[in-house]
């Protein structure tokens, strides 16, 4: 048993209840007790954790990555997001399974860090003779410990075809399919204490066949098994799948069986009104990636028209070598200055951009029953933030000094009640570890980017 007091507690719950100085109790991976003041006297082992000068909220869920990314940031630093693939494509044809392993470490070691107790995500480059790129994650998650959500993806479209990845890169249909289904069967946990999920994730209209779209939506059905994609994320995809389908990339979604609420889509940037009613309709999912879109140039999504229809919008810090940065805890503030930017200063709140990055997000990847607020019996996933430091002192709200204020120093994290980031500090793993990890894989990749 842990109990955590003295502190001010964000439940994000569906009352918005908050206490200025309350407690938390956690047993056997879940949440038994949230309140004001402190906590009941046990008569048994507790550990007790003085939470004085922390905010204590639900642990954020990252809706959509690529964790492979991290061995190659700093490249293509002016290009949009065609220019920008098309730089780093001939880059991760190098993957192999010691690079992924290596990077899945790090970034989720790096995500742990900045408050995120859930990640999706989503890897579609399967290079031949790279290895068992899915079982290094999955190695890889587990040594650090977060809850892990990797999607399978795939790309079958090459630029022979008219896709845009090279043709080195990407897979057969039916071998894509094949290896959906085996990482399904050896990876995916129902259960609603899960640490491992698994999602088909086909990787986005210009670089994925109609068909393994259309398949892959019946695959993921069929075994019960969210839906996740790239899409409207340019007005270059916006102009492809005109010219290619005759459509907007929503109605191709759509017109493919991809839309629906066991589907969540990353981005959604360039979206219409009518597009905006297709996903409030039919309860598809947006992941919403602010730092990302801004780095490449892509424009602001329109969250505020997508809350206000009831569509379910998580964040999302998307890859590494397109949101160098690469912290969850960041994007709360990034989601809010974004929207801001767009809709004025009443576009969206501090608490708003914190139900994004916890209940948000726990939406999106299908698991608001168990994730994405603090209450009793949910699953014991926190984070004590601690905003006594120079960085928040003075900020009396405290949700508006995580939100507004600098990335906040995660004191504790724990994910089903296991301590995972401590005083600041990862306990799972060694992060010099990672890091040096991460330098030999940039090292691989770059040295056979060069022959």
């Amino acid at each position: 048993m842990i109990v955590i007091e003295n502190c001010a507690v964000a439940t994000v719950d569906p009352a918005g209840t908050e206490y200025s100085d309350g407690h938390l109790v956690l047993d056997g991976g879940r949440i038994v007790a949230v309140g004001p003041g402190h906590a009941p006297r046990y008569h048994r082992s507790v550990r007790r954790i003085d939470g004085t000068g922390c905010l204590a909220t639900p642990g954020l869920v990252n809706t959509h990555h690529h964790l492979y990314q991290w061995a190659t940031r700093g490249m293509a630093q002016q290009s949009d997001l065609f220019g920008w693939l098309t730089e780093l494509y001939p880059v991760w044809a190098g993957l192999e399974a010691e690079v992924v392993a290596a990077t899945t470490a790090a970034g989720l070691g790096w995500l742990a860090l900045s408050g995120c107790t859930t990640s999706t995500d989503h890897h579609y480059v399967y290079p031949a003779g790279a290895g068992d790129l899915m079982a290094a994650q999955v190695e890889a998650a587990r040594e650090v410990g977060l809850r892990f959500h990797p999607c399978r993806g795939s790309m079958d479209l090459g630029a022979s075809s008219g896709g845009l990845p090279p043709d080195t890169i990407v897979e057969e249909t039916e071998a894509a399919l094949a290896a959906t289904e085996e990482a399904i069967d050896r990876y995916h946990d129902p259960a609603d204490e899960a640490m491992l999920r698994v999602a088909v994730a086909p990787c986005s209209p210009f670089s994925v066949t109609a068909k393994l779209m259309a398949e892959a939506a019946a695959l993921a059905r069929r075994r019960g098994v969210r839906l996740h994609t790239h899409l409207a994320e340019t007005v270059d995809e916006e102009e492809y799948c005109r010219q290619t389908h005759g459509c907007t990339p929503v109605e191709y979604a759509e017109r493919l069986g991809w839309l629906g609420p066991d589907v969540w889509l990353a981005h959604g940037v360039h979206l219409d009104d009518a597009a905006l009613d297709a996903l409030a309709r039919s309860g598809t999912a947006v992941a919403h990636c602010p730092s990302s879109n801004g780095r490449l140039g892509a424009g602001t999504a329109r969250v505020r028209e997508l809350l206000d229809r009831g569509v379910p919008v998580g964040l999302g810090v998307d890859g590494p070598a397109s949101q160098e940065a690469g912290q969850l805890g960041a994007e709360l503030r990034q989601a809010l200055y974004a929207a801001r930017l767009r809709g004025g200063a009443t576009a969206l709140s501090a608490r708003e951009a914190l139900a994004l990055g916890t209940i948000g997000g726990a939406r999106c990847l299908g698991r608001a029953d168990q994730l994405g607020s603090l209450e009793v019996g949910k699953l014991a996933d926190v984070v004590l933030w601690r905003l006594d430091g120079l960085g928040h002192v003075g900020i009396d709200d405290p949700v508006a000094a995580l939100v507004f204020g600098p990335v906040a120093p995660v004191d504790l994290l724990l994910v089903g009640g296991e301590v995972v980031v401590d005083d600041g500090e990862l306990r799972t793993v060694d992060s010099r570890a990672l890091a040096r990890g991460v330098r030999r894989a940039h090292r691989t990749l770059t040295r056979k980017a060069r022959r």
